[in-house]
Formats: C-alpha cells, structure tokens, sequence
C-alpha cells in the first residue's frame, strides 16, 4: 500500500504537475460505504470519511470540529483544560517493548500533552471477554499502573463490563484523560517558512506489534516505541514557545498526520525522503511487507510545526532529551501546492503522500 505517486522528473512538463497536484487535492475522503469495515479503524482515508460523516455531523460543535488530539475547554473562570478519550485494541496483548496497557495510558498522555495540556488525570474502562485470565489482567494493570506513575498522572474513576465468550478479543481498554492547559500558553497560526521536526524514527510501534504476531515469518529485532511524550512536549516549548503545532502520529502514520496538517491549514508540506528518520530493520520489514513506513504506527513520537526563528533551539532542546535524541528536522511548510503533502525523493523527483488508504496492518493501537 504505497502513496499515490507523482513525478516531477522527466515525462512531465511544469504546468502539468501543478495540474495533477491541483486535481490531487480536490480529492476529500467520503464514506460511501454501507457497512463498517476493519479500514474505518486504521486511521486512514476512511477512518476521515467516517468520522466526518457519521460522528462530526452527529455531534457538530466548535470544539469537536478542531479535530484535535483533544478538547480545549475553557472553565468560566478562565482556566483551560484539554479532555481526550481513546480505545486500545491491539493484538497480541503484549509485544517488545510494551503492552495494551502502556498504550492505553501512553495513548491518552500524549493526545493530552499534543493539545498543549499538562496531563493530570485518567479514566479507565474495561472490557473483558469471559475466560480471560486473572493474571494476565493483573500483569496489564500494573503495567497501567507502572505508565501512569511514570507520566505523572493519577487513574482516578474507571468502569468494568464482562462479555460472553467470542464476543470480544480478550481484552478491550478504553482511557479518557484531563490535562490542564498553562495560563498564556497559545499556538500561533502555522506559516509558510516553518519547519517539521520529528522526535525519532519513524514505525518501530507498528512494525514491533507486526512482528509479534507472529504470521509474517520474519524475524528481527524491534521494540515498540512506546512511551508518554508529555515531558518531551515540555522541553520543547521552553525552549520554542512559539511553537505552532503539535500531533503525535500513531494511526495512519507520520504520512497520515501531516495530511491532516495540512488539510486544516490550507497550505503545502513539503518532506525531505533524506531525512527521514527510519532503522534499518524497520525498513527492511516495511520493503518486504510492501508498506510505507510514512504510514506506520508510532506511539512514542511527536510531529512539531516551529518557526524558523525558533527551530534550531527546540531541536536541540529534543535531542537533549532521551526520547528526543533522534530528533530531526524532516520537511517545511510552504504556500503551494496547498492542503498536500509532498515527498522530495532522494533521486530528484516528487511523489505525493497521500493518508493512509485501506487496511494493510493489523491492529496496532
């Protein structure tokens, strides 16, 4: 499931390529199917096309159709607070690096921290299939327990439904979070001239959890990247309080969210192929399995939009930080072509990145 491809290389006259670009973008996601496939969940085109369709035009409201990472809300007494809820489904429960259960407070820590929030509190909800054992379930809340104690948040309220056998996978979490947004604390508008940096490489989540699996036949060495970024997040805006945005890219990939960067913005992202951060091993798995790691999971990483005045100091503000040493500058933002995202290969040529089409990866997240 590669990107849709364009090339500006030989073949293709200038005025044809800004034809084709303009035609690409035309194209929004809608939901024309009838019934729900395993490719609404994978945080794709068609995840869009069914959020768009069924949820925010069930639910529209100014703080639902910012399609954040969060809810900010703003109290009557002038203080602000970011809300985020998520739901955990992976398989296998537990992979390198990780389990369901770091995920399900990693998950909702960083959509929290995204939205520009000091995390503070969870709720947890659980859906267990009958059968499953106690101490497995144990062993994933601890390892809940571990993650939130580390991220500095408390679980305070949660709820706990039983299902009858084959009527759910094991183990299905669901964790909301409430994070408090500090006084002052605002994302000026993204321009063009702004710089993306990335926080690590890309796709070792995805790839881990594929591999754990166990029906690819391949064997390599790759952790999840798991882990609560908000401490990350915070360095970075003492060091770049101009910061413009923020996104972790878990579903969909990195791909995925600069697509949603720059359909909220209007404007062109462009990406570097060359600095692109990604491991051998996870390209290699990505080259066999015919996937771009552009459009593989992470659940450690983070998306940042910085000013120029500001990029060389955040940048390394994160390679100062352990999750951040990998941290690099991988594209800009640019006029045109607007609302696309662009890869500039490394032989000279371009290709658009498109979001995530189908459903190429197990569940992952």
């Amino acid at each position: 499931m590669r990107s849709d491809y364009l090339s500006s290389g030989p073949g293709f006259a200038e005025g044809e390529v800004i034809e084709r670009i303009e035609a690409f973008r035309r194209r929004r996601p809608r939901l024309r199917d009838e019934l729900v496939t395993l490719a609404h969940g994978a945080g794709g085109k068609s995840s869009a096309a069914l959020v768009d369709a069924v949820f925010v035009e069930a639910f529209r409201n100014e703080a639902l159709e910012e399609l954040g990472d969060g809810a900010v809300l703003a109290l009557p007494s002038g203080e602000r607070l970011a809300l985020s809820t998520d739901s955990f489904v992976v398989q296998p429960l537990r992979f390198p690096g990780g389990s369901i259960g770091h995920l399900a407070v990693h998950g909702t820590v960083n959509d929290l921290a995204c939205s520009g929030a000091v995390p503070r509190w969870l709720s947890a909800a659980f859906v267990l299939e009958e059968g499953f054992p106690v101490a497995e379930l144990k062993e994933i809340v601890a390892d809940m327990a571990a993650a939130a104690a580390a991220a500095g948040v408390q679980i305070v309220t949660g709820d706990t439904k039983v299902v009858p056998r084959g009527a759910a996978d094991g183990l299905f979490v669901t964790t909301a979070g409430v994070g408090v947004i500090p006084a002052g604390r605002t994302f000026p508008a993204v321009r063009t001239g702004d710089r993306l940096i990335l926080s690590g490489t890309m796709g070792d989540h995805g790839t881990a959890v594929m591999l754990a699996r166990g029906d690819l036949a391949i064997e390599a060495d790759v952790d999840s990247d798991t882990a609560a970024v908000s401490d990350l997040v915070e360095t970075l805006l003492a060091a770049a309080p101009g910061t413009r945005w923020l996104r972790d890219p878990t579903r969909g990939g990195v791909g995925t969210t600069c697509n949603e960067l720059a359909q909220a913005t209007g404007l062109g992202v462009v990406l570097d192929e060359a600095a692109l951060p990604v491991r051998p091993v996870v390209n290699g798995a990505c080259e066999m399995l015919g996937i771009d790691p552009l459009h593989v999971a992470n659940e450690g990483k983070v998306v940042a939009v910085v000013g120029p005045d500001e990029v060389d100091d955040g940048l390394a503000a994160m390679r100062a930080h352990p999750l951040g040493r990998d941290a690099v500058v991988v594209g800009e933002i640019t006029e045109q072509p607007g609302s696309t995202v662009v890869l500039r290969t490394a032989f000279g040529g371009t290709r658009i990145v498109d979001m995530l089409v189908g459903d190429p990866l197990p569940r992952i997240c």
